[in-house]
Formats: structure tokens, sequence, C-alpha cells
């Protein structure tokens, strides 16, 4: 396909997006169910394949990139890690209180 503005991905993006992201679920999912890693391990495990998961599905679904003719994209790509870092890093505060607050005795 031609790479115009108006563009959408070839078949070639969008297995490779699938693909992606059939890995980045597999992974903590066999993290989670295995139990071979620590707890920590798993958590930073889920986050990170989490966060390499919304860049996959930006990148490969969206089209979001860096070119300088489409600069809107590139904000929007940045106000996205910005949400995410808070949404994220905002779950994580939640839970760790929750867990530290609801512990018995």
């Amino acid at each position: 396909m031609k790479d115009s503005p108006t563009a959408h991905g070839s078949v070639k993006s969008y297995v490779t997006g699938l693909i992606l992201s059939i890995v980045l679920t597999i992974i903590p999912f066999a993290a989670v169910m295995s139990g071979a890693l620590s707890m920590n391990a798993t958590v930073w495990t889920i986050v990170i394949t989490a966060v390499a998961q919304i860049l996959v599905q930006l990148v490969m679904f969206m089209h979001m990139d860096t070119k300088q003719e489409e600069g809107w994209n590139f904000m929007s790509f940045v106000f996205t890690l910005v949400i995410l870092g808070l949404v994220v890093g905002g779950s994580l505060w939640i839970m760790q209180h929750l867990h530290l607050n609801l512990q018995m005795g």
C-alpha cells in the first residue's frame, strides 16, 4: 500500500501486531499460572508486558508514529504515555495501599 496520510496499515503489519499481542498476553498468563516467579517479579512482568501491549497496539493498529507531517499523532502518543503512567501507577499505588490496610492483625 502507498504511504499516504490516509493509508491504512498493511496485512503484514496487522499480522505482526496480532502475533505480538498474543505473545504479550501469553507471557504474563504463563507467569501467573506457573507460579515460577516471585510475587514482585510476577507483578513487574504483568506491568511491563501491559505497557508493551499498549505500545504495540498504538503503533501497529492505531498507526501512531513520529513523522513530521503527522505531528498530532506524536502529541497523542505522548499524551497516551502520560495517561498510561498515571493509570498504571495510580492503580498499583491504590492496590498496594488496599493490601496494607486490609491485612488482619
